[in-house]
């Protein structure tokens, strides 16, 4: 039963993030790593990657799955392009998502794999989620992990993990998400109003921030990348994975009050409002 102990408020998250040093530099804010972006879905992978900038990361690589990826993001160029074999070459990762327009194909499959086998901290994502509903093997490689994992899946992307209809999901989504997150062994943040965090051991939350002006594509790929980003930051990723949904939807709650929205609200500015958000849950007493 649902009682106020599961709710999401803002008294939870005051000073949560650890303060900066005097003498901080980019490599103590830890570094972050989006992997997706097939042909036509580039802007998955700069939306996650800009969001991971926006909530405090101090390196973001980005690396694209498509042949004609961009060598630079021209608006923020405080991003760093790779490609999918040079992330695995880095020195130092904190964290990565992977599946932001990931796509479905051979090579998706043979990059999800490469890294489910890793020992870093992960966010599964759209198209990860639908190859790892695909194929069992994929599954098996979740469910084996040492490192934490981190799934984001919205309703449809629940449905295809778990074999079942969407409104299942939808009717029990609760008792879903705690299933989703113990039979693969990971965190579920299970997407919509009133977004569910399970863990696997039973143990949930449900958000108290958002609204429908989230329901806009790209909005997906911006939780995963401020999910991986705090967790880079030091955040324990269940903690984590419980902010960033706090300050995404508190963010488009903010954007709203102040007439941007929720008609035409982007993605884009609700990954530069999460930045005033983070920063007045710092700020608060």
């Amino acid at each position: 039963m649902q009682t106020d102990s599961h709710i999401l408020t803002k008294q939870m998250f005051q000073s949560v993030l650890p303060a900066r040093a005097v003498d901080a530099h980019k490599g103590t804010s830890g570094s972050v790593a989006i992997i997706g972006g097939d042909q036509g879905m580039l802007g998955a992978v700069l939306l996650a990657a800009r969001a991971a900038l926006f909530s405090g990361a101090g390196r973001i690589y980005a690396a694209m799955l498509c042949q004609t990826a961009l060598s630079v993001d021209l608006l923020h160029p405080e991003i760093m392009m790779r490609s999918p074999e040079d992330i695995a070459k880095l020195p130092q990762l904190n964290a990565l998502v992977i599946g932001p327009g990931l796509g479905q194909s051979g090579a998706a499959a043979e990059l999800l794999t490469f890294w489910l086998k890793k020992e870093y901290p992960l966010v599964l994502d759209a198209d990860a989620l639908n190859l790892i509903a695909k194929y069992p093997h994929l599954a098996a490689l979740v469910k084996s992990r040492q490192a934490e994992t981190i799934v984001t899946p919205h309703l449809g992307e629940a449905a295809r993990l778990m074999a079942t209809r969407v409104a299942a999901i939808q009717e029990c989504r609760v008792d879903a998400a705690i299933a989703l997150a113990q039979s693969l062994q990971v965190t579920c943040v299970l997407k919509g109003a009133g977004t569910v965090i399970a863990e696997k051991n039973g143990q949930y939350c449900i958000n108290s921030t958002g609204n429908p002006a989230l329901a806009t594509g790209g909005t997906g790929d911006v939780l995963a990348g401020v999910i991986a980003s705090l967790t880079a930051q030091g955040l324990e990723p269940v903690y984590a994975a419980k902010l960033g949904v706090y300050s995404h939807g508190s963010a488009a709650d903010s954007l709203v009050e102040k007439g941007i929205g929720p008609v035409g609200l982007t993605a884009s500015e609700v990954l530069i409002e999460i930045r005033n958000v983070l920063n007045q849950l710092n700020n608060s007493v």
